[in-house]
């Protein structure tokens, strides 16, 4: 069995090794499900910061945090870099990605909406938008990837 160091230092083989070689963006990703959901959250996630921007400022650094995050999973899933990384467990960490969006986004929706300033109140509105969609997203990594044998249990 060869260690990580071995396959990086190796030539590349023929087949799903050659395809890693550079950053070709896989174009049937970003038009699967989970690549729409990806592009929706980045952009909801940018028009928070918008908003934030322009209200409170103080509550801006944490769209602009999650925005870069989803930016980097996008990336990631979108060259399918992330499969050199394969120690990592990639449903579990975007499914934890999603649960703490989750909980930021609530509670800086919630803080920002008490200001009642107009920009404030749109992102409190974008906020729960994009709290669903987390929500969404969290739900079907956990029940395609994070646990598919429980759902196939429960069928039979």
């Amino acid at each position: 069995m060869l260690s990580a160091r071995d396959r990086r230092d190796r030539p590349p083989e023929e087949g799903v090794a050659a395809e890693l070689q550079g950053f070709a963006v896989d174009k049937n990703f970003l038009t699967s499900l989970k690549g729409i959901l990806l592009e929706t959250e980045l952009a909801l996630t940018f028009i928070i910061f918008i908003c934030f921007t322009a209200s409170i400022s103080a509550y801006m650094a944490a769209a602009l945090l999650e925005f870069f995050i989803t930016l980097a999973f996008l990336f990631l899933y979108a060259t399918q870099y992330y499969q050199r990384f394969d120690r990592l467990n990639w449903p579990c960490l975007d499914f934890l990605r999603c649960v703490s969006a989750i909980i930021i986004f609530l509670v800086v929706s919630f803080a920002a909406v008490t200001s009642r300033d107009g920009a404030a109140i749109a992102a409190f509105v974008f906020g729960i938008i994009l709290v669903s969609i987390f929500a969404y997203d969290a739900f079907k990594i956990y029940r395609t990837d994070i646990a598919p044998g429980a759902s196939q249990g429960d069928q039979q």
